[in-house]
């Protein structure tokens, strides 16, 4: 922002969140600049859809999937490129801009065009909203007219006071932050496509410290499973029905039902509480005492191995001390290490490499994928190192993974950065605070 100079003259908008505007901008309600367009459907159009970065196009444009498609297509509306187009029950996280095709959409969307008194610039008004998505302000709004909504409907909009910059001022803000916001945008994909080459790189090392040890000179010999490949001399491929104590699936769905999860209770491990090696419970999904006791069975003892049976294979953790007692959750895999053949922390680390992928495709020719079961899990086979190389290895992963973290949350901090730069840049222009 350094070097932009600021108008000469600023006057009291009137409006709260404004605060001060330049001395010639006006200010009206944005009933008097837009009004909503509710136009018939055509058999030509396609499905249009506002996200979230405030792309609004055909459907088709982004992906098909993930969406819910009506059966009947009630109030559906035409949408046409160059509309203004604001997502009722999704514009508080940015789902407003303008569209960039013909189609139409259900009736939760605001289609808007500018009214005839005022030159509107609907690109302005598309970062101005997005600003106010971005600072919180449209739901708080929201949330102050209904209770425990966010809706921001268009008589929302319709009664809000909106700066009104000249024609000429309209037109170079939005040139301005078209720049600016395709420099930042850049430098953050740059930014998150090293993260993903540190990631990539992070687990290469992982595996091969994992698959061949830490010696390069040392003897090979061929493991005889087709996945795993040569292996040092001295270690053994053994299937995970010889290293465990327990191997076990969750409660069935019939043994705990969702009325039964409650607030700040024991924990119960599901996928989504697996990361990176370590599970972070949900406060939300825990039981109480009298139902961890019914599921005895199912608790969990420090060095335990959840592992996920849906989702993205090989997904992981390792239970911590202060942990056990927890419960394994139904979409999930109990998997205890005997310690006579290998450690806990060895076995997470094995179990959550990339390789595991490949020796789940292995031993699941014609299975289900989608649920994972003890059968085909008990199959699975990972090198295993004397005891002493284990801790070994062990120890060069906790190396690996602080300098590579390092490197990551370093690299995640200037992306945080850059979006906050971005929000800077947005507010500061379409507020008049600088003059571009």
């Amino acid at each position: 922002m350094k070097g932009l100079p600021r108008h000469e003259h600023y006057k009291d908008s009137g409006v709260s969140w404004i605060e001060e505007i330049p001395f010639s901008w006006r200010t009206e309600r944005a009933k008097w600049l837009f009004q909503r367009m509710e136009r018939p459907i055509r058999p030509e159009d396609g499905v249009v859809t506002a996200f979230r970065n405030g792309q609004v196009t055909l459907r088709k444009n982004r992906r098909e999937e993930g969406f819910t498609n009506a059966l009947q297509e009630h109030g559906y509306q035409g949408i046409r490129k160059g509309d203004l187009v604001i997502h009722a029950m999704d514009a508080f996280a940015g789902a407003i801009g303008v569209s960039d095709s013909d189609g139409k959409s259900t009736p939760v969307y605001s289609a808007c065009i500018p009214r005839d008194k005022y030159y509107v610039n609907n690109y302005y008004y598309a970062y101005l909203l997005r600003y106010m998505s971005q600072s919180g302000f449209i739901q708080a709004l929201a949330k102050g007219i209904r209770e425990r909504s966010t809706d921001f409907r268009f008589n929302d909009f319709a009664n809000l006071w909106l700066p009104i910059p000249s024609r000429e001022e309209q037109d170079k803000i939005v040139s301005f932050l078209d720049q600016k916001t395709a420099e930042i945008d850049e430098a953050i994909d740059k930014k998150q496509r090293l993260i993903e080459l540190l990631k990539e790189q992070k687990a290469i090392l992982i595996d091969q410290a994992v698959t061949k040890g830490l010696n390069p000179n040392v003897p090979v010999r061929g493991s005889g499973i087709e996945w795993m490949g040569e292996i040092p001399l001295h270690w053994e491929a053994k299937r995970l029905s010889y290293l465990a104590h327990l191997l076990q699936t969750g409660p069935f769905g019939s043994q705990l039902h969702q009325e039964e999860y409650i607030e700040d209770g024991i924990p119960v491990i599901n996928p989504s509480q697996l990361f990176d090696g370590r599970i972070k419970p949900d406060r939300k999904v825990t039981v109480t005492e009298k139902t961890s006791i019914r599921l005895a069975r199912h608790k969990l003892a420090s060095g335990d191995v959840v592992f996920a049976r849906r989702g993205e294979m090989g997904r992981c953790g390792l239970t911590a001390p202060e942990q056990a007692g927890w419960l394994c959750g139904t979409g999930s895999i109990l998997f205890r290490p005997n310690k006579k053949f290998v450690y806990p922390q060895f076995a997470v680390i094995a179990l959550g490499c990339n390789f595991i992928k490949a020796n789940l495709e292995y031993v699941s020719v014609g299975s289900t994928m989608d649920n994972l079961n003890t059968s085909i899990l008990s199959k699975i086979s990972i090198p295993i190192p004397p005891l002493g190389e284990q801790q070994k290895i062990i120890d060069h992963i906790r190396v690996i993974n602080e300098d590579f973290d390092f490197l990551i949350n370093r690299e995640l901090k200037i992306i945080e950065m850059l979006y906050k730069m971005k929000q800077v840049v947005t507010s500061q222009a379409v507020t008049g605070k600088i003059k571009v």
